[in-house]
């Protein structure tokens, strides 16, 4: 992109500082989060507070100047997982009158996602969704943490949980600015009902729900990432992916997609550390959903 037609953007005055198309819209993204989730609009742009952050440099500008759509990793990136599992842990202990560990249950639980997930990429297992991985992963624990007697349908619905996450505190706001600009779409391995469900519990406002279940591959097969721009009817490299996982973004990035890293410190819980230093290999590196907003 030239100089000359970056400098040829409309603007529109609303007093100082000036906003770009882009910002400006921004701003009316953040009045609509606010009055859908409880602010009103001057409350709503406030609380964002998009006009005291610091705007993109125009190097970075140019870089994302040709993105249309943002795919989002979900799980650990835009909803706690882990606190959203102990949480509904405890309340089943309450109402069915037993006490587990639900952090260590908790963890188990994720921590079994990736060699189910292998267990079918290595032919082990035939292709199945997430839910019915989580179920198989789940049936093991039931026994491993000596659970009392459940029915069938109370196991059912603890497996649903996957469905019923909670979002970070920057989550829901952080989308709603972001949606003024970009076409919003998930890009999990959960698949497209969880997901759906998700959605619907949390009030994330996706323009289009993609999992990795419409290319029959678990992220991070470059599979799945070309299944979701040819959906979307994009070039890859109109396409930024955003996740908490730095190998999500490097197989996403390896064939062209945008890159921008969110951190979640506190996926794991507040007694493991991470890694969560920023890295020059993506294009944007925040803090959370409205520092990426002000960024793009």
């Amino acid at each position: 992109m030239s100089a000359s037609k970056n400098t040829s953007k409309k603007t529109m005055d609303v007093g100082e500082p000036t906003l770009k198309r882009r910002e400006f819209l921004s701003v009316g993204g953040a009045t609509i989060a606010g009055a859908a989730i409880g602010g009103g609009a001057l409350e709503g742009a406030e609380s964002v507070g998009l006009l005291d952050r610091t705007l993109p440099d125009e190097e970075l500008q140019e870089t994302l100047a040709d993105v249309e759509a943002m795919t989002f990793d979900v799980f650990g990136t835009v909803v706690d997982w882990r606190t959203s599992i102990i949480r509904e842990g405890q309340m089943l202990g309450a109402e069915k009158g037993f006490e587990l560990d639900w952090p260590a249950f908790a963890d188990a639980w994720r921590r079994g996602y990736g060699p189910a997930m292998n267990r079918v990429r290595t032919g082990e297992l035939p292709w199945l969704k997430i839910d019915d991985l989580h179920r198989l992963i789940l049936d093991d624990l039931l026994v491993e943490f000596e659970f009392p007697a459940m029915t069938e349908a109370e196991i059912d619905d603890l497996n649903r949980v996957w469905h019923r996450l909670i979002p970070w505190p920057d989550t829901v706001r952080g989308l709603w600015q972001l949606k003024a600009n970009f076409t919003l779409a998930t890009l999990s391995n959960g698949n497209v009902a969880l997901l759906t469900n998700m959605a619907k519990n949390a009030g994330l406002p996706w323009d289009v729900v993609l999992s990795a279940e419409l290319s029959g591959h678990y992220k991070p097969d470059p599979e799945v990432y070309i299944k979701a721009a040819d959906l979307l009817g994009l070039p890859h490299e109109k396409v930024m992916m955003v996740a908490a996982h730095k190998g999500d973004l490097r197989a996403a990035g390896a064939l062209g997609f945008k890159t921008a890293y969110v951190p979640r410190p506190l996926e794991y819980g507040p007694g493991r550390t991470i890694d969560t230093t920023p890295d020059p290999a993506f294009d944007v590196n925040a803090t959370d959903f409205m520092d990426l907003a002000a960024q793009m």
